[in-house]
């Protein structure tokens, strides 16, 4: 167990952290010399790998310090891995999209580092504050690089929606943390349970109005129903390494830190099962219908990151160690298949004119078959195809739901699942049995998305192909967690 009591300022607790500020640091100052400012998409890399080679060596090293606000644990440590993850395949995908789109500025790496630094503090801690601290540090830089696309009209609606909506989300959440204070007298959530019966009996309404706000204000991180309008709008107008970006990354710290604070910090109050239900099943219905209607593959593909959010919500219905871990499983298989996804959609919109519509689709896997296979087993992935890993992200969901009793979510769950399959079929039949309406130049390919590629390709399979290997990695997660 972690020794809580901890009053200790160790640095080493939060080396990974400190690895990306470092990198990003250097970014900004080499930024204002052109020669050197060539050289920031190398720094990310390299302060990622380092960040990430830090992050392996906390695996299995439990700790607490700088008085109990961080806390290193198995949990915190999977989530970090995964955000470093997320950052290292965007910073592959956007060098050559942000040349094409003539936007390619050092700076843009150094807010995607500061952004992933954001997500690594809200993972690493069960202090509200700090969880609400790393939220803002990883927001901002977000609302920046949505609109990133100085010149864009669509860029320019979609940085303004998300800040005004992500202001208002701060807002609900800061107020329900400051209702939980009020109640406990203290924001850290060990100290939440350990007087859980004596607040509950005494202040029950700041209790459960705070527990309300703090769901509020995450729920709009996730993108849950009805905290989703954001969504299309800002995913559809941002660069698209940046909504590749969006899709994975805060969406998975919104995630940790909601299986944090209500499966640790809440488990008690039995109400938040009914609300999450609802929740699960509204936003995956939600998601579904709504990205059938779509013309565009990005705005698709944002109404199905709701859908999935849906049912990563399941995980938050069921509780315990068994959701927990399926839950993990899932965002780390996620990870892989929707970034691939958007990685291909990336590249196609680095030819001349295109923006990504099913129309423009028509005919790809004639003038380019291996990257329409390569998409077509992102969509196979999405869908729940067996033998990919999205098949067992959800099997693994849904069969928590099950063994807990929550029969028909599942079977609801299992219904959107067979939904979704209509549209992201949709992508497959358009490059193999749709003629092509409009010639566009070849795909500027380049050896960084080859790579990236590769891996997101290899993880949506190959991790499908050996799925005990990622199952061992997300059950490790939960130790020091509950």
């Amino acid at each position: 167990m972690i020794d809580f009591t901890s009053a200790s300022i160790d640095f080493e607790l939060i080396y990974p952290e400190i690895a990306l500020l470092a990198a990003s640091f250097l970014i900004l100052l080499t930024a204002f010399q052109r020669r050197l400012a060539q050289l920031a998409p190398l720094i990310a890399l390299v302060g990622i790998l380092v960040s990430l080679a830090l992050v392996a060596r906390q695996w299995g090293n439990q700790q607490s310090g700088f008085f109990g606000m961080i806390a290193c644990d198995n949990f915190g440590t999977a989530f970090k891995a995964i955000f470093l993850v997320t950052t290292v395949l965007t910073v592959g995908m956007a060098h050559r999209y942000l040349v094409t789109r003539n936007i390619n500025k050092p700076e843009f790496y150094a807010l995607m580092l500061i952004s992933t630094f954001g997500m690594m503090v809200m993972a690493n801690t069960t202090d509200l504050v700090v969880m609400f601290l790393g939220l803002e540090i990883m927001s901002v830089p977000l609302y920046v690089m949505a609109g990133f696309a100085r010149r864009s009209l669509e860029s320019n609606e979609a940085a303004i929606k998300y800040f005004i909506m992500g202001a208002f989300a701060s807002a609900f959440l800061l107020l329900g943390i400051a209702f939980l204070f009020g109640a406990s007298g203290t924001t850290d959530l060990r100290r939440i349970v350990a007087d859980f019966n004596y607040i509950a009996s005494n202040f029950e309404f700041s209790l459960y109005v705070g527990a309300a706000l703090i769901l509020i204000g995450f729920g709009f991180k996730i993108a849950a129903v009805p905290f989703h309008t954001w969504v299309p709008d800002v995913y559809h107008g941002a660069p698209t390494p940046v909504t590749a970006f969006f899709s994975v990354g805060p969406k998975a710290a919104g995630f940790a830190v909601m299986l944090r604070i209500f499966l640790f910090g809440f488990e008690q109050m039995e109400i938040l099962t009914v609300v999450f239900w609802v929740l699960a099943v509204l936003t995956m219905s939600v998601g579904n219908i709504l990205a059938l209607r779509q013309d565009n593959v990005k705005r698709m593909l944002a109404y199905s990151s709701i859908a999935h959010a849906g049912y990563m919500l399941v995980a938050l219905v069921v509780g315990g160690a068994e959701a927990i871990s399926a839950a993990v499983f899932y965002i780390s298989a996620y990870t892989m298949f929707n970034l691939g996804a958007f990685a291909v959609i990336t590249l196609l919109e680095t030819r001349s004119g295109c923006k990504s519509d099913f129309s423009e689709l028509t005919g790809l896997a004639r003038s380019c078959p291996y990257l329409s296979a390569v998409l077509a087993l992102f969509m196979f992935s999405l869908c729940g195809f067996p033998p990919t890993v999205g098949f067992f992200g959800k099997f693994y969901i849904f069969a928590a739901a099950v063994k807990s009793g929550f029969i028909w979510l599942a079977v609801i769950g299992v219904m959107n699942s067979f939904l979704s399959v209509y549209y992201y079929l949709r992508v497959v039949k358009a490059c193999y049995f749709d003629d092509a309406r409009t010639t566009y130049d070849p795909v500027p390919y380049s050896p960084a998305m080859v790579l990236v590629l590769i891996i997101t390709a290899a993880g949506a399979l190959g991790l499908g192909l050996f799925p005990q290997r990622v199952l061992e990695f997300a059950q490790s997660a939960l130790f020091a967690f509950l």
